[in-house]
C-alpha cells in the first residue's frame, strides 16, 4: 500500500503504510468500490470516435476566427499547424497511456503513475478546470443562438443555460450508453453541416481575400500574411488550438469501453484525422469566401462568409441551425468528461468522495450534478464566455505538458512495462507535445492575462486543499493508486 493512503474501512483521517490490514479492510475496500462503479463495455470504437469529435466540433464553427485578428490568416495556420502536431503528438502518447492504465483517470491515471501524487492531483485540478468552464461557456453560447434565432420567444439567456444543464445531465444521469449514443446523433448533424457549409463557402472563394488585413508595419516581420508580425503566430496559439481542444478527453471513458486496449488508440487516431480534415477545409473556405478582416472578430463567422451584411440565405440559416447543433455536442460530451474527471479524483480520494457515488444505473451522479450546478452559476453570473474559455485553456496546455511529460518519465523508467500499443518515435513524440504545449500555456497569457491569472488562483486554492487534507487520506484501494502501489512493489523487488 502506498505511503499516504488509507483503505475505506480505516478510521477517520487515519493512513496506513503497510501492505495490507486483514480481510475486514479488504471487504471494508470491496463495499466502497461496489458504490463506485461505472457500467463497463459500454462504448466501443465508434462511440468512442464520436465522442472525441463532439468534444472538439463547436470550436469548428466558431471563436478560432479570432485568431485572425491576433495573427492574420498566415499566422492563425501556422499556428494551427502547431497546435495540430501538438495534439497529434499528444494523442499518440495518450493512445499507449491508455493502454496501460485504462481507468476513468485518464490523464490524472497517467501522471500519476509517473509522476506521484503531486503529479497526479496537478494534472487531474488542470483537466478539471477545463472541463467544468468549458462546458458554462458553450451553455453562454448556446443562449446567444437561441436568444438570436429567435427561438421559444426568449429574450433572456438564462432560462437556456438551465434548460442546457438540466435537459442533459438528466441523458447522461440515464446512462452512458444512451448519452454517447444521442453524443453521436448531434455530432453526426454538425459534422454534416460542416461538410455543407464548406461547398457552399467554397462556391464564392477568393484566394485574394485570406491575406486582406493590413499590416502593421510597426510589427516585426510582417507582411500581407503575418499582418501582425512573427510575434501574432504565438499570439494565435490558443486560438490554433480550438480546432482539436478536448480531444484529449476520449481516455476518460476507459473504464466504460469495450476492449479500451484496442478501441481506445483506433478512435483517438481517427478522432484525430476527422478534427484535421474538418478544421482546414472550415479555415480555408471561410476565410477565403469572405475575407479574413471581414470575419476575425465575428460570433457567427459562418454566417458573415456566406451572406456578409446581406439578407440572409437558406444556406446561411440552415448554418446558424446547425452550428446550435455543433455547440450542444460540445456541451453535452463536456459534462461527460468533467463528470469521470471528478468521479476518479474523488473515487481516490483527492477530492471528497461522496462525489464519486453511483447511482443504479452506475451513472456518477453527485459528479454530474455539482459541476452542473457550477456550471449554470458562473454562466448566469459572468455572463463572459469567452473569459471562461480563455481559462479553461489555460488549465488544459498545463495538463497537457503534465499528459507529454508522464509518457516521457514512463518510457524512461519503466521501459519494460508491457505496452499493447507503443507512440511511433516513442518519448520524442511526447517531448515535442511537451514543448508545444508549454509555448502555448505561455500564450495565453499575451490573449487573456487576467483568465491566465484566475486559472491560477482557482489552483492554488486546489492545492491548499490537497497540501493540507487530502493526501493524508487517499484510498489505497482505488485503481490508480492501486496501479501506483503495484509500480511500486516491482521496483523494490528489482532493486532487492
Amino acid at each position: 500500500m502506498a505511503q499516504g493512503t488509507e483503505t475505506p474501512a480505516g478510521p477517520p483521517g487515519g493512513t496506513s503504510t503497510g501492505t495490507g490490514k486483514g480481510a475486514a479492510d479488504a471487504s471494508g475496500t470491496a463495499a466502497y468500490l461496489d458504490r463506485r462503479t461505472l457500467r463497463r463495455g459500454s462504448a466501443g470504437w465508434l462511440l468512442l470516435t464520436g465522442l472525441g469529435v463532439a468534444y472538439v466540433v463547436s470550436g469548428d464553427f466558431s471563436g478560432w476566427n479570432i485568431g485572425l485578428s491576433k495573427g492574420g490568416f498566415g499566422g492563425l495556420a501556422v499556428a494551427m499547424l502547431l497546435m495540430g502536431v501538438m495534439y497529434a503528438c499528444l494523442v499518440f502518447a495518450l493512445a499507449e497511456l491508455s493502454a496501460i492504465l485504462p481507468t476513468a483517470g485518464g490523464g490524472y491515471g497517467f501522471a500519476r503513475r509517473a509522476l506521484g501524487t503531486w503529479g497526479g492531483f496537478l494534472t487531474g485540478t488542470a483537466i478539471l478546470i477545463e472541463y467544468i468552464l468549458a462546458p458554462a461557456a458553450i451553455s453562454l453560447f448556446i443562449g446567444d443562438y437561441v436568444e438570436s434565432l429567435g427561438l421559444f420567444g426568449l429574450t433572456s439567456s438564462w432560462p437556456v443555460y438551465l434548460a442546457c444543464f438540466a435537459i442533459f445531465i438528466s441523458i447522461h444521469l440515464w446512462g452512458v450508453g444512451e448519452a454517447l449514443r444521442f453524443s453521436l446523433v448531434v455530432t453526426a448533424i454538425a459534422v454534416a453541416a460542416l461538410l455543407i457549409f464548406a461547398i457552399g463557402a467554397f462556391t464564392e472563394f477568393d484566394a485574394g481575400r485570406l491575406n486582406d488585413i493590413p499590416a502593421d508595419t510597426t510589427a516585426f516581420g510582417s507582411n500581407s500574411w503575418l499582418p501582425y508580425g512573427l510575434l501574432g503566430i504565438w499570439a494565435a496559439f490558443p486560438f490554433g488550438m480550438w480546432f482539436f481542444l478536448g480531444v484529449e478527453g476520449v481516455p476518460l471513458a476507459a473504464e466504460e469501453a469495450k476492449d479500451p486496449v484496442r478501441s481506445m488508440p483506433k478512435a483517438l487516431a481517427i478522432s484525430l484525422a476527422v478534427l484535421v480534415f474538418l478544421a482546414l477545409i472550415t479555415f480555408v473556405s471561410a476565410t477565403g469566401a469572405r475575407g479574413a478582416d471581414a470575419i476575425k472578430e465575428a460570433g457567427n463567422p459562418f454566417v458573415v462568409a456566406l451572406q456578409g451584411g446581406g439578407e440572409p440565405t437558406v444556406l446561411s440559416r440552415f448554418v446558424n441551425y446547425a452550428g446550435l447543433a455543433g455547440l450542444v455536442a460540445s456541451f453535452f460530451s463536456l459534462v461527460f468528461a468533467g463528470s469521470r474527471q471528478l468521479f476518479a479524483l474523488s473515487r481516490a480520494g483527492y477530492l471528497p468522495r461522496f462525489l464519486s457515488l453511483t447511482n443504479r444505473r452506475k451513472s456518477p451522479y453527485l459528479g454530474l450534478l455539482i459541476p452542473g450546478i457550477i456550471g449554470f452559476t458562473l454562466a448566469a453570473w459572468s455572463g463572459n464566455g469567452g473569459r471562461m474559455l480563455n481559462v479553461a485553456v489555460f488549465g488544459a496546455t498545463i495538463s497537457y505538458a503534465l499528459m507529454a511529460l508522464s509518457h516521457i518519465v514512463l518510457r524512461r523508467r519503466e521501459p519494460e512495462l508491457p505496452r499493447p500499443y507503443r507512440t511511433p518515435g516513442g518519448a520524442g513524440t511526447s517531448s515535442v507535445a511537451f514543448v508545444l504545449a508549454c509555448s502555448a500555456l505561455v500564450a495565453t497569457f499575451l490573449v487573456d492575462r487576467d483568465a491566465a491569472f484566475i486559472a491560477l488562483g482557482v489552483y492554488a486554492v486546489a492545492l491548499a486543499y490537497f497540501a493540507f487534507y487530502s493526501r493524508h487520506r487517499l484510498v489505497a484501494g482505488a485503481p490508480e493508486e492501486e496501479f501506483a502501489a503495484l509500480a511500486a512493489a516491482e521496483a523494490e523487488l528489482r532493486r532487492g
